[in-house]
C-alpha cells in the first residue's frame, strides 16, 4: 500500500470495503478493494473465486480491470486495485426527480447484457446482480464485484442465499440451489426496471413476501411450472392462490413497447423460458444499437491490414469439386486413359480412387501423426530401403508418379516422371519407397503434373542419369546401374533448369 496515497472511502460491502487512492508515482486515481478477511497464504490469493474470474474474463470493454493485486503475508490482508469509476447505478437514480433518458438507459443496458453474455460463454455466472455492482463513468457501463461468481457447469445444488433479495430469482428463492445462470438475466430485467422507473421492482422483506410481490406483479405460474420447482424444494410451500398480476405496463407508462416487452422476457418465471443474455441483444428493442455497431465495423474494415495471408477479394475463387457422377465422355475417356498406363508401370502398386482424397503415405494427415499406406508396408517387409542415394536434402520430398497424381488428378500419370530413389524394380514384386517428411511443408504443387516431376529431378538430383536402388543391400548401398532417360525428358529439364 505504501505505492498509493488513500484518498477516501467509496463504499463498503460484507465482505469488504472499497477506497479511492491515488498512485504516487504517476498521480492516477485507482479504486482499492481491501479484503476484510485475512489469507494465510499466496495460493489462497490465487485461488479466490473473484482473482480467477477476472483472469478469464479480462479484457473486455464492459468487464471492470482488475490492475494489480496487493497481498502482505505476514498480516495476511489482502487488496484489490481496479481502475476508477465515476459511480455505480444505484448513485445514478438515487434522489433523481427527472427519468433517466431513454437513449442512455438502452445503451447501459446494452453493455450489461453484453457483459453478462461474455461471462456465460466463458463459464461463469455472477450470481449478484444489482444496481451496487454495475459501474459507470460517461457512457461506459462495467460490471464489477465476482466475489459471488459460480461456474456455469459446476455441480448442484448452489448456495440458497447468494444474491441480493430484491433481485433474487424465483428459482433460487423456492428451490434448494438449483438454479442455473438464468438468474443473472432475472438480475438484469429487474435492474434495467429501477433505472426507468427510479424505484425497485420488487422490494420484498423476507422471502415470503418477495415471492408474494413478484405473483402480485407478474401472476401466479402455471402449476407445471411450480410442480418442477417442488421436486428441487423441501422447505417451501407452494400453496399459492391463484393471480393475474397487475403488469410491467403500468408501473412505467413512460417507456417504450419494446423496451417493456424486453423485461418481460427477462422476468419469466420459467427459467427455461427466459431470455439468455445471446438472445437478448437480438431483441429488437436494441436494434439501432446493433446497426451503429455494424455501420462502425465497415467505417473501419478498409483501414485494416490484414495480418496473416492475402485480403479475401486477392484470393482466387475456390475450385469447385464435381462428383465422379456428374464427369463428362470425355473426362472419363482421360481418366481411363490414365489408368491404363498406371497399370503398365512395371512394379509400381496402382493408386486407387480413394487414395486421391487420403494422406499420403509417409506425410502426417490432419491428426498430425504419422500414416503408413499398405504398399509402404509391403516395402518394408521386402527390404526396400527408404534413404534416396542422393544423400540428405532438407525440406525436400522425392515424390513418385502415384504421389504426383493423388495430389493433382488433372496430371497426365507416367509422362516424363523421373523421381530418384523412389522406387525399387526387382522383378514383378515392388512398392514406393516411404517419403520422408520434414520441417514445414515444401511442397509447392502448380497446376503442371510435368513442372512439378521436373522440379523435384532438379533439386535432388542435377544430373540427367538417375541411379536406381535395388532390393539388394550391396546394390542400395551404391553402384547401381544408370536409368535410362529419354531425349525428351532431358531437353524437358533443361529448359527448366535454363528457365
Amino acid at each position: 500500500m505504501h505505492k498509493y496515497r488513500l484518498v477516501a472511502k467509496k463504499g463498503e460491502g460484507t465482505f469488504s470495503e472499497v477506497l479511492k487512492a491515488q498512485c504516487i508515482k504517476n498521480g492516477k486515481y485507482m479504486a482499492i478493494k481491501c479484503m476484510k478477511s485475512s489469507f494465510d497464504s499466496l495460493d489462497q490469493v490465487n485461488n479466490l473465486r473473484e482473482i480467477q474470474a477476472l483472469r478469464r474474463l479480462s479484457p473486455h470493454p464492459n468487464i471492470i480491470k482488475l490492475l494489480e493485486v496487493l497481498y502482505d503475508q505476514p498480516t495476511g490482508r489482502l487488496a484489490l486495485v481496479f481502475e476508477l469509476m465515476d459511480m455505480n447505478i444505484y448513485e445514478l437514480i438515487r434522489g433523481r426527480t427527472h427519468y433517466v433518458p431513454e437513449e442512455r438507459v438502452k445503451r447501459y443496458m446494452y453493455q450489461l447484457i453484453r457483459a453478462m453474455d461474455h461471462m456465460h460463454k466463458n463459464g461463469i455466472f455472477h450470481r449478484d446482480i444489482k444496481p451496487e455492482n454495475i459501474l459507470i463513468i460517461d457512457d461506459v457501463l462495467k460490471l464489477a464485484d465476482f466475489g459471488s461468481c459460480r461456474g456455469i457447469y459446476s455441480k448442484q445444488p448452489y448456495t440458497e442465499y447468494i444474491s441480493t433479495r430484491w433481485y433474487r430469482a424465483p428459482e433460487c428463492l423456492l428451490t434448494d440451489g438449483y438454479y442455473t445462470h438464468k438468474m443473472d438475466m432475472w438480475g438484469v430485467g429487474c435492474v434495467l426496471f429501477e433505472v426507468v422507473s427510479l424505484f425497485p421492482l420488487f422490494p420484498g422483506t423476507n422471502e415470503v413476501d418477495q415471492i408474494e410481490r413478484i405473483h402480485a406483479t407478474m401472476g401466479t405460474p402455471p402449476q407445471e411450472v411450480l410442480a418442477q420447482f417442488k421436486k428441487r424444494s423441501a422447505h417451501a410451500n407452494f400453496d399459492f392462490p391463484p393471480r393475474e398480476g397487475t403488469g410491467i405496463a403500468k408501473l412505467i407508462p413512460h417507456f417504450s413497447p419494446e423496451g417493456i416487452d424486453l423485461i418481460m422476457k427477462l422476468l419469466i418465471y420459467n427459467p427455461e423460458e427466459r431470455l439468455s443474455a445471446k438472445q437478448a441483444l437480438r431483441h429488437p428493442y436494441f436494434r439501432e444499437l446493433r446497426e451503429e455497431e455494424k455501420r462502425q465495423a465497415a467505417a473501419l474494415s478498409p483501414g485494416l491490414t490484414p495480418s496473416l495471408g492475402p485480403s479475401p477479394s486477392a484470393m482466387p475463387p475456390p475450385v469447385k469439386q464435381r462428383s465422379s457422377g456428374n464427369l463428362s465422355a470425355r473426362r472419363r475417356s482421360h481418366r481411363e486413359t490414365d489408368r491404363q498406363r498406371q497399370d503398365k508401370l512395371p512394379g509400381i502398386h496402382r493408386a486407387r480412387d480413394e487414395e486421391h482424397t487420403s494422406p499420403l503415405p509417409g506425410l502426417p494427415g490432419a491428426s498430425g501423426k504419422h500414416q503408413v499406406s499398405d504398399a509402404e508396408n509391403r516395402g518394408s517387409q521386402a527390404g526396400v530401403s527408404s534413404s534416396n542415394s542422393t544423400g540428405s536434402l532438407p525440406q525436400l520430398f522425392a515424390v513418385n508418379p502415384v504421389s504426383s497424381k493423388a495430389l493433382n488428378p488433372r496430371a497426365p500419370l507416367g509422362v516424363g516422371m523421373i523421381q530418384p530413389g523412389a522406387y525399387g524394380f526387382s522383378g514383378k514384386q515392388a512398392g514406393p519407397l516411404s517419403t520422408t517428411s520434414l520441417k514445414g511443408n515444401p511442397l509447392a504443387f502448380n497446376a503442371r503434373g510435368l513442372k512439378q516431376s521436373l522440379a523435384s529431378v532438379a533439386a535432388l538430383q542435377p544430373q540427367a542419369s538417375v541411379p536406381v536402388i535395388r532390393h539388394k543391400p550391396e546394390l542400395a548401398a551404391g553402384g547401381g546401374r544408370k536409368k535410362y532417360v529419354s531425349p525428351y525428358s532431358q531437353r524437358a529439364l533443361q529448359s527448366f533448369k535454363e528457365g
